[in-house]
């Protein structure tokens, strides 16, 4: 059965391999999710859209995880755990999945695909990345109402 944690594992390898080889044709990388996800249209909507959200929000993902990360630069974690790092953020962000969810899901998978410390390292960051998150949607509801 293939599942929206399973969606984001197809999504980690595409990142991976845009890391490691950035000049991958982006059609290729599509047609990978697609048969990686049996063609299940929900399913790859849901990855083409989490890839396409860390892509274009690349850079200002790395520059909230770079400010949580304490003493971590990015390009400095490994890169499993900073493309694991990268869906999370743009998902709380982003994607419309509660927080708590997706720091979850991407516990699981950092489980699964990292080191044996990947689980606390993107449990850390993310727990910050979270709070701050929802303290900034906070003020701006507060701004709104006030």
């Amino acid at each position: 059965m293939t599942t929206r944690r399973r969606a984001r594992e197809v999504v980690l390898q595409v990142l991976y391999e845009e890391d490691v080889n950035p000049m991958r044709e982006l059609a290729v990388a599509d047609a990978f999710v697609s048969k990686r996800m049996l063609h299940n249209k929900p399913l790859v909507a849901f990855a083409q859209q989490l890839l396409r959200g860390v892509r274009t929000h690349r850079d200002a993902i790395d520059e909230i995880l770079t400010k949580h990360a304490a003493n971590w630069s990015v390009k400095r974690m490994t890169t499993i755990d900073r493309n694991i790092l990268r869906m999370s953020t743009f998902e709380m962000m982003h994607g419309g999945v509660p927080g708590r969810v997706s720091i979850n899901e991407a516990i699981e998978i950092a489980k699964r695909y990292g080191n044996r410390n990947s689980g606390q390292f993107v449990n850390g960051i993310l727990d910050r990345v979270l709070r701050e998150h929802e303290a900034n949607q906070a003020a701006e509801k507060e701004v709104v109402s006030g």
